[in-house]
């Protein structure tokens, strides 16, 4: 079982809302280390990316990634430091996936350190994931890749499948009923409770902007079930060609079994953003969440009120051009993240698996950092294809989904201005609704 971290309280939970409003800081990522000296400024975004790319590699000479030329993730992920990959009793641990051969996107993929097109400059310091991988959607080459298809765990990047899955499978208008086994989720909570109302488009605004488990339990229920909502993520995986996927949990918590790498993680995210649905709720910025009615199981319990919920994705706040992703985070996983950004004319998606992001060097940093090398690489550079999920008749089912059907409930479907206005101006309100609320567990 993972480690949790301790629980939010309300007021912590407001404090993280208006640091990430003002730009200020990400949740779940650690200080920086005040022992050490502040790096050298980054080239700003008017130089060129190789005076960027350049610039970057100076700002963390003392960042290291795991070798994995000798292909240790071919198979399987890295050893679980938990007991998160032992099977329940009267189950046993899955075998590890087929490695296809040849490799899924070309003959170099199949190689397991770093694969860079002919050309190529030094990749940029202080890249700490694993495995990563840079694809230009536009063209459908990828560009340049580390341990691209070794096995790695995806934490919530995982939940891209299941909204793919509810997309295709559940009406956004349907309206759920909160349960004390959603609420009771290991790690990332949006703060759903018993008896409280939620549509199918709340669930998957909670499950996108919050990561929450609670949510993706919840729509795993309406679903047929956990091991149903499952077997149809592995379905649809196998269905778009992520044949180094396999969802062992509906939320990304760790199981036995669980796999990705970064090719698939690519693949599963471009799939997604073909669906203009999931691209309308991954963008969202702000959203209301439904509160829910005081618990009769807790004595002297109050009414919970619906909060404004922000985004946590800062892609879509902080760098030109971006289309959304989704993070990730586990104690066995680390740091996972997937995202997509549009510049000069095509659309580049990123993947980073296993890695450690600490501050000042966090998710969205690398992602500049390995956009800007793929700006920075020869004109036609490639290493191999990323599969064009669109000639699947699956595959087709999840991106065109179903149409979105929007509540009719005015106060779920807001204007920018009113969200901002709650988000920002209504932060004091926010406060005095929100302190004393229920436990939310901060892990994505």
């Amino acid at each position: 079982m993972t480690v949790r971290p301790s629980p939010l309280t309300a007021a912590a939970r407001l404090a993280a809302v208006t640091a990430l409003l003002a730009g200020l800081a990400a949740p779940g990522v650690a200080s920086a280390d005040p022992s050490q000296p502040a790096p050298p400024p980054v080239a700003t975004l008017t130089s060129t990316p190789a005076a960027r790319a350049a610039a970057q590699s100076a700002r963390y000479p003392g960042v290291t990634t795991a070798n994995t030329d000798r292909c240790p993730h071919r198979e399987v992920p890295p050893p679980a430091v938990d007991t998160s990959e032992v099977p329940q009793p009267g189950r046993s641990a899955p075998a590890p996936l087929p490695v296809p051969s040849p490799p899924i996107g070309g003959e170099r993929l199949g190689g397991c350190g770093l694969v860079l097109p002919d050309g190529a400059p030094p990749v940029p310091g202080g890249i700490d994931s694993s495995g990563w991988l840079i694809a230009d959607l536009t063209t459908g080459r990828v560009l340049a890749a580390k341990d691209p298809h070794g096995r790695y765990r995806p934490a919530s990047t995982i939940k891209l499948l299941l909204t793919l899955v509810a997309l295709r499978d559940l009406n956004l208008a349907t309206v759920v009923t909160g349960t004390a086994e959603d609420a009771a989720q290991e790690g990332d909570a949006v703060g759903i409770g018993p008896g409280g109302h939620y549509t199918v488009r709340d669930l998957l605004l909670g499950l996108l902007l919050l990561s929450g488990n609670d949510c993706a339990h919840a729509l795993a229920m309406q679903l047929g079930g956990v091991d149903a909502t499952v077997a149809k993520m592995n379905d649809l995986a196998a269905a778009i060609g992520a044949h180094d996927t396999r969802a062992a949990s509906p939320s990304g918590l760790d199981a036995p079994g669980m796999s990705e790498s970064p090719y698939d993680e690519a693949l599963i995210l471009r799939t997604a953003l073909e669906n203009p649905t999931f691209r309308s709720l991954d963008q969202t910025e702000q959203a209301f969440f439904p509160g829910y009615p005081a618990r009769r199981d807790v004595p002297g319990d109050k009414p919970h009120p619906g909060y404004t919920m922000v985004n946590e994705d800062r892609l879509l706040f902080d760098i030109p051009g971006g289309v959304g992703g989704k993070t990730g985070y586990t104690d066995d996983a680390k740091k996972t993240y997937a995202g997509a950004v549009d510049r000069n004319g095509h659309r580049y998606v990123i993947s980073q698996m296993f890695g450690l992001a600490y501050g000042g060097n966090t998710y969205w940093d690398q992602f500049r950092r390995l956009l800007d090398y793929a700006l920075a690489l020869p004109p036609g550079a490639s290493v191999g294809e990323l599969g064009d999920t669109a000639e699947s008749p699956a595959a087709v089912a999840a991106i065109s989904g179903k149409p979105e059907i929007r509540p009719s409930a005015p106060h779920h479907e807001m204007s920018w201005a009113v969200r901002a206005g709650l988000g920002i101006a209504g932060l004091a309100l926010i406060a005095a609704l929100v302190v004393g609320t229920t436990r939310v567990s901060r892990k994505s």
